[in-house]
């Protein structure tokens, strides 16, 4: 996808908010290893307070620079409450079970990232639109063309959110257990990967006859990968 708003330097700021105090050498605020969780993780997490109470709600999003997207209901209240709302928005993935010698030092591998901002609502209705054509060119390209067009009311019924990140943070654990002085013990340790792909595709009722699995979605399976 182009990148739409590049960034102004390498490395976003470090805060108190921001600052990784545990294990900080598996932290960084590079824009590039920030930039690369969340793309590379299909759902975030994005918290809200409305009305002195914490909400966090599970959204597909999508990056463009400097700026992250989500969307939804444009009846949904955290959404309709999250405008000019200072928002924290996590991803997530998992990529091992570490399996120590001693159940202190059990572990996973992962890498996440956490990105601070003021959620702003996209509320032109062509912008709103064209956002998300650029969301589902990113997730399958060249679906958009084929897809029946979104009606007026269907854009008018979805909220589009942008964020741009004022502070983030990215934090990885890769590797074996850290118990090496411990290996004489008589028990195996070592990393259980976890893998996510895509699987085959299954057809939705109905579908006429004819109509076989785009190319481009079949070699995206093949790929396996996500996002």
């Amino acid at each position: 996808m182009a990148d739409l708003y590049p960034p102004q330097t390498e490395d976003y700021p470090t805060t108190e908010r921001s600052r990784v105090r545990r294990e900080h050498h598996r932290g960084s605020h590079a824009r590039a290893d920030v930039h690369a969780i969340l793309d590379a993780a299909p759902l975030c997490h994005v918290g809200y307070v409305i009305n002195g109470a914490p909400y966090v709600t599970p959204t597909l999003h999508w990056r463009e620079g400097d700026h992250v997207y989500w969307h939804g209901s444009a009846a949904s209240r955290f959404l309709r409450a999250a405008e000019d709302m200072p928002v924290c928005l996590t991803c997530s993935l998992m990529d091992g079970y570490v399996l120590a010698r001693s159940a202190f030092n059990h572990s996973v591998n992962y890498r996440s990232a956490m990105v601070f901002g003021t959620a702003r609502l996209v509320d032109d209705v062509e912008e709103k639109a064209d956002a998300l054509r650029r969301f589902i060119e990113n997730l399958f390209p060249g679906r958009w063309d084929s897809l029946r067009p979104m009606t007026r009311q269907e854009v008018k019924a979805t909220s589009v959110l942008r964020m741009e990140i004022d502070e983030a943070t990215a934090k990885v654990r890769n590797g074996p257990p850290g118990d090496s002085d411990e290996a004489d013990f008589p028990v195996w340790a070592g990393v259980l990967p976890v893998q996510s792909h895509l699987a085959p595709a299954e057809a939705a009722s109905g579908l006429p006859e004819g109509i076989e699995l785009p190319e481009p979605l079949a070699a995206l399976i093949q790929s396996g990968r996500i996002r």
